[in-house]
């Protein structure tokens, strides 16, 4: 007998209010690759996978590109990419980096050419959400460093920090404005409507931060808070996204509006789930938490079923919980683990 009493969106906001739901909400992170060898053993589509293995899935709404018109393999940005297969699946690696030639603000002014909010379009997203209200909406998404990483090359981004920190405020600055600009555009096209906002940012690595806690307040912080005030002044809940390690700058995200924390990774050192719990879960949501490098892929079916238990048992004691992967599932995990993660979530819905 099925246990749900609330639609997705339903369920999702009660978690997101602090309410009790009627069972955890459990949302779906995969590859392409990943979903194809899911639905090829359910035999079925994904809309039937979906609703099979009780998933309560997002709609991601956004512009609609109507700018210049782009190169083959080239966004926005002017970084191309070429699809590269390393075996088990394929990712578009970028082969360009746009700013790495300038030394300076002044010659990036003189050479390059900024994306204008002005080239999404945004009236089509009414139409897109009607006849979903039963799904959450998500909408707006930051994460500047990675396409500045992108812009710039790895290395010398990260040399950036120490060396050319007046580029990195100039083009982050630029780069928090054109998402600041589309987040607006679509609050303001579809008032109300969405309910998670994407402001993120890898900060952490396997073993600690990727930056230094100083480095993170200079250059992310600022754009970030801005970014989350908006989102909250427009009645959406702000969702962060941080691989890795990031214990250490927790409370900052906290103080600056995030509402909640993905993918908490817990294997990595100071993201244990009890002391997450314990010291952050009276302020803020977890997503996540399934193991996407050891226990989903490599693990047994028992391993899968104990590790959603623990889940609900350490981060959903009081709510506050919604079950996902740690990262989108790889090619490489059997799809009777993915099944195991869904069915024992749904099971387990009365320890909510």
């Amino acid at each position: 007998m099925s246990k749900d009493t609330m639609t997705s969106r339903e369920r999702w906001l009660a978690v997101l209010n602090r309410e009790k739901p009627d069972r955890i909400p459990m949302d779906y992170w995969a590859t392409e690759e990943a979903t194809r060898n899911l639905c090829a053993h359910l035999e079925c589509d994904f809309d039937e996978a979906c609703t099979r293995l009780h998933i309560d899935r997002r709609l991601t709404v956004g512009g609609k590109y109507v700018g210049p018109p782009l190169a083959e393999e080239t966004n926005v940005f002017g970084i191309k990419t070429r699809l590269v297969d390393y075996g088990a699946g394929r990712y578009a690696e970028s082969v360009n980096a746009p700013l790495a030639r300038y030394n300076s603000v002044v010659e990036i002014e003189a050479h390059y050419t900024w994306p204008s909010p002005d080239w999404w379009d945004y009236s089509h997203l009414p139409e897109t959400v009607k006849g979903n209200e039963d799904c959450i909406v998500q909408g707006g998404l930051s994460e500047p460093m990675l396409t500045y990483k992108r812009l710039r090359g790895e290395a010398q981004a990260f040399m950036d920090l120490h060396v050319n920190s007046d580029i990195v405020h100039y083009c982050l600055g630029k780069l928090f404005a054109l998402a600041y600009q589309d987040a607006l555009r679509i609050f303001e096209t579809i008032p109300g409507v969405v309910s998670i906002t994407y402001v993120a940012e890898d900060l952490g690595g396997q073993e600690g931060l990727l930056y230094s806690p100083e480095h993170i307040r200079e250059f992310f912080l600022p754009g970030m808070k801005r970014m989350m005030d908006l989102t909250r002044q427009h009645g959406s809940f702000v969702f962060t996204h941080s691989d890795g390690a990031v214990r250490d700058i927790i409370p900052d995200l906290i103080d600056i509006g995030m509402q909640v924390l993905n993918p908490v990774q817990w294997v990595c050192p100071g993201m244990e789930r009890e002391g997450l719990k314990r010291d952050f879960g009276d302020r803020i949501v977890f997503h996540g938490a399934m193991d996407n490098q050891r226990t989903l892929p490599f693990g047994t079916i028992d391993d899968v079923r104990r590790e959603v238990l623990d889940n609900i048992r350490i981060l959903g004691a009081g709510g506050g919980y919604i079950l996902a992967p740690c990262h989108n599932i790889q090619s490489i995990t059997p799809p009777e683990n993915i099944v195991a993660m869904y069915e024992t979530a749904y099971a387990a819905s009365s320890a909510v």
